[in-house]
């Protein structure tokens, strides 16, 4: 009877911990999760893709959750993920060629969702109306974003219960669709918080960061690895506090708030990307949404 509970006890051990699971929401912008089948021995989580793209996978009451990020453009509909079982031997990086040698398929649905529209008029038409150097500087950065965007770590330590980055009023939500001196541009794929130039920015999890820089839009940025495809991103900084390879703890400050890039005023835009979309970073949040 003992050498049943040590062996019980040795297969839980060896299973990854249980990640808290952000607010499902299967709309554009927003996060899927999708159950994969139960736990089983101990091995690893299955595989899974989006496309082309892996996502996160985790467990949760005995059973495997594939945690899907939903890009804003993502249409309504039924979707399928590509699902790979526990691999005999977990690879550093799962490499987009084993989604061909996937044996299974996992499908949801995308409900559509109506996000309100934002006008806003900057004084500085410059931000609005490019310039020819200023338009090939910013299709530069998108395509290095895009990079960024898609970048993989695999990580056994993910933390999906995040902390609120910086102290101040809620605005800006996400997905608004904004529209700049009367000319529609991309809707809002972040979250902004007002506060003062030079308030504190905090990591809203644990992670290493990834890069900084500044960005014509984005002013100076900050992007996280939180591994297994889920990064953040701390924009229009005052000054940046860290450089890519550090490692940082949860609520550790990476920097100020500030007012660079286009922005109308000091505050922090604050974006999550998951399988390589950004998605609301409301549903990482507690009920309450104001955690520190």
């Amino acid at each position: 009877m003992l050498g049943g509970v040590v062996l019980a006890l040795t297969l839980l051990l060896a299973l990854p911990a249980r990640a808290a699971l952000p607010r499902a929401a299967s709309v554009p912008g927003g996060v899927a999760l999708v159950s994969l089948g139960p736990v089983a021995g101990t091995g690893g989580p299955p595989r899974a893709w989006l496309g082309e793209q892996p996502v996160l996978v985790t467990r949760r009451a005995g059973e495997w959750i594939a945690v899907v990020g939903l890009a804003l453009d993502t249409p309504p509909g039924r979707h399928e993920l590509l699902v790979q079982p526990v691999p005999a031997a977990a690879a550093a990086e799962p490499a987009v060629a084993d989604a061909a040698a996937a044996s299974g398929r996992a499908a949801f649905s995308v409900a559509a969702k109506e996000y309100p529209a934002q006008r806003i008029t900057l004084k500085d038409s410059s931000k609005v109306d490019l310039s020819a150097a200023d338009l090939a500087r910013v299709e530069h950065e998108m395509a290095e974003i895009r990079r960024l965007k898609r970048h993989w770590r695999t990580a056994d330590d993910i933390d999906l219960d995040f902390v609120v980055p910086a102290d101040g009023r809620m605005t800006g939500r996400f997905g608004v669709r904004r529209f700049f001196n009367g000319e529609a541009r991309s809707p809002h794929a972040g979250f902004d918080i007002a506060a003062a130039r030079g308030s504190p920015v905090r990591a809203n999890a644990h992670g290493i960061v990834l890069a900084s820089g500044d960005y014509f839009f984005n002013g100076r940025t900050v992007f996280v690895d939180h591994g297994n495809g889920l990064l953040s991103m701390y924009c229009h900084l005052d000054r940046i506090d860290v450089q890519a390879g550090d490692v940082l703890a949860k609520g550790q400050r990476l920097g100020l708030v500030g007012a660079s890039g286009r922005a109308t005023g000091p505050h922090l835009h604050w974006g999550v990307v998951l399988n390589g979309a950004l998605v609301d970073p409301q549903l990482f949040l507690s009920a309450r949404g104001d955690r520190r």
